[in-house]
């Protein structure tokens, strides 16, 4: 089992996490906002008071540590992190890997598939990053992040799930993944362990995004963690509402899941390219999705609903303790 985990920072002792948010975006970009830099630049001086911001609302609700699973295509900014990092006193641990084909796929790889062994370059990639550092400046990421399509993992995404898998077996790094709509679980999980993956170092990331909660158990059945982590985001690509969301959370939490459960929002706190229009409609269907949301509205009303403080902490501090030491729980049989 790991005992240490790489922050933007430094290595920090896995007991040293605290209480920890799973997932956060303090900056992100999907592929291609590098076109449109005359008209959204990219603001580094805004960017960092937005992180301290961040960091500073988290830190009023006890947070000590966020992962920020940003992927290399989505204006991934390792020294931006470390400095907002330094700023505040908050750990942060960023990540390797690429985002689903269907918002991200830019031809970069697409086209080296017929001009190389492109798998294996996607190897080197995430091997020089875990072990060496990201781009020359020393800082190292501390999850590898891939995705899959909505009801299907593309040949170009399987790519980085093997060799995710594959880095895990030589790095023991935790693999996060990102699921659209909270479908391709199952086959997400069933793909990283035929290629070596240890399940109790592997997120699956928003599953809240479907509320069948025979989805999710069959996910935890194979002894991974899971994401409820985009509350205040409903409505936009293919979310539910909170109320949705929090049944299904309870349910399983009523059925003893709680040590394989991450909370989180996923939010986006500073975007590359050009900022969301402003428009009545975003500002209405958004106006939850922040990084305080969780624990001024959510918890309260779980609390309200029987969540005890022995469940929270287990959910805020055990299990992303657990993943990153990569110590295996009993699985419940279905």
């Amino acid at each position: 089992m790991n005992s240490h985990v790489e922050t933007v920072t430094g290595r920090l002792a896995i007991e040293d996490l605290g209480k920890t948010m799973m997932h956060e975006h303090f900056i992100f970009g999907y592929p291609g906002f590098e076109g449109d830099v005359t008209l959204g630049c990219y603001d580094r001086e805004e960017a960092l008071r937005v992180g301290i911001e961040v960091c500073e609302k988290l830190q009023q609700f006890g947070v000590n540590t966020v992962v920020d699973p940003t992927p290399n295509d989505c204006g991934r900014d390792p020294e931006m992190l470390k400095e907002i990092s330094l700023r505040t006193g908050m750990n942060i641990i960023c990540a390797s890997g690429y985002y689903y084909e269907g918002e991200g796929a830019p031809a970069y790889f697409k086209a080296r598939v017929g001009l190389s062994n492109a798998e294996e370059e996607i190897y080197e990639m995430f091997y020089k990053e875990v072990t060496d550092g990201i781009a020359g400046t020393g800082i190292k990421p501390g999850v590898i992040k891939v995705g899959s399509s909505r009801g299907v993992i593309t040949e170009y995404e399987q790519m980085f799930f093997r060799q995710a898998a594959r880095i895990q077996k030589e790095t023991g790094i935790p693999i996060m993944t990102h699921t659209q709509e909270g479908t391709m679980g199952i086959e997400q999980i069933e793909l990283l362990l035929a290629h070596g993956a240890d399940p109790a170092k592997v997120v699956i990331g928003h599953m809240d995004g479907t509320t069948n909660i025979r989805d999710h158990l069959s996910v935890l059945e194979r002894g991974v963690t899971i994401g409820f982590d985009r509350f205040g985001l409903e409505g936009l690509v293919g979310t539910p509402r909170d109320e949705e969301r929090k049944s299904t959370l309870l349910g399983l939490l009523a059925m003893g899941y709680e040590e394989q459960i991450i909370l989180s929002h996923d939010t986006v706190n500073y975007w590359r390219g050009r900022p969301l229009p402003e428009s009545d409609f975003m500002k209405r269907i958004l106006q939850k999705w922040h990084v305080g949301h969780l624990f001024e509205k959510v918890i309260p009303e779980l609390q309200q609903s029987g969540v005890t403080d022995r469940t929270l902490n287990q959910i805020f501090t055990g299990n992303p303790s657990r993943v990153f030491m990569g110590k295996a729980i009993s699985v419940k049989p279905l």
